[in-house]
């Protein structure tokens, strides 16, 4: 049977199949939530389970006692109301798959190239600054990447990839692709994107956290946007900071952005900032109600940042939003 699930506060309902996951039901209706991994680590997703049960893959049962499940693990055992912290009708039809050409493949730190795909003469993907794309992979497996490109070049896409050991994508598949190649992808996805409000703004980004980071501030820049930006990008080394002119020189042409390289691992010769990048935050201010926040890259980050600047300086939930990167082979069942 179908099970109707239902958004508080609102006259929004969808349907939801036993054994599908709410969040992909949702999506599958128009409408979208904060999501991230998509894996049930990062808790980005996680809702108010207001009536009824769920049964959330590798986690078991969940009730209105338990209070919160994560919506993208979750598959209903009864009508639900849920509560997430955000709610939103999206264009599902917009989303393409595309067969895009390698244009241009350039390795700016050890540990992470940037990958620069063309798309077919006259074929334009629009996508909001800070939302993700999927690599299909000829296995059948997919793999998401942020989109770094400005929103008014929606015929590309740029990509930053990160090395991971191991990674079928990132040292297998991307270590043999050469310009030319052919690269299927499907585009836009996510609820990370920069909302237009007239609150300031503090990004935070981790290693390659900073490609929709990017994204977000040439948009707003293109846009003619001059609402306070303040642009924190944490790394172990420096190097990890693998473009950091590219904010140096934001900084000095921009007078409503502001950059901070925070560094965990430092060099001696090092003069900035140390230490953990929301920590460098909130030494820079002690109330963060009055702004808009986003986060990206870490997951450990993500959550830390959130659990601090919700939970002991001001800042509403709905003014946090977030984009964990968790390795493809991280998913909830390890928990189980």
């Amino acid at each position: 049977m179908t099970f109707t699930i239902r958004v508080a506060e609102s006259n929004v309902t969808f349907p939801c199949e036993p054994r599908e996951f709410i969040l992909d039901a949702a999506e599958r209706a128009g409408y979208a939530m904060p999501s991230s991994c998509r894996k049930g680590a990062c808790n980005t997703c996680e809702a108010r389970l207001i009536d009824g049960e769920v049964e959330q893959r590798g986690r078991g049962r969940r009730t209105v006692a338990d209070g919160t499940a994560l919506m993208c693990r979750a598959q209903p055992r009864a009508d639900l109301t849920i509560g997430p912290k955000r709610f939103e009708r999206i264009d599902i039809f917009r989303r393409k798959t595309i067969t895009a050409r390698v244009y241009r493949l350039v390795q700016p730190a050890p540990g992470v190239t940037i990958l620069h795909l063309r798309f077919p003469i006259g074929l334009r993907a629009p996508f909001k600054a800070g939302q993700y794309l999927q690599v299909l992979m000829t296995d059948g497996d997919r793999r998401n990447f942020s989109m770094a490109n400005p929103t008014r070049d929606n015929d590309v896409a740029e990509l930053h990839i990160r090395h991971v050991a191991g990674g079928k994508f990132s040292t297998g598949t991307l270590a043999k692709l050469s310009p030319g190649d052919p690269v299927q992808i499907e585009a836009p996805y996510g609820d990370f994107h920069l909302r237009p409000t007239e609150r300031p703004v503090i990004l935070l980004a981790s290693g390659t956290g900073f490609a929709p980071i990017k994204s977000m501030i040439q948009t707003a820049i293109i846009a003619g946007d001059r609402r306070p930006v303040h642009l924190y990008w944490g790394a172990r080394k420096r190097e990890d900071i693998y473009l950091s002119d590219l904010p140096t020189r934001w900084v000095q042409r921009l007078p409503w952005f502001s950059f901070t390289p925070v560094l965990s691992e430092p060099p001696s010769s090092w003069r900035g900032r140390t230490g953990l990048v929301h920590d460098a935050v909130l030494e820079d201010y002690n109330s963060l109600g009055p702004f808009d926040v986003y986060a990206c890259g870490n997951p450990l980050m993500v959550s830390a940042a959130q659990h601090e600047f919700t939970s002991h300086h001001d800042l509403p939930e709905a003014q946090f939003f977030a984009d964990a990167f968790v390795e493809a082979s991280v998913t909830a069942e390890i928990d189980a």
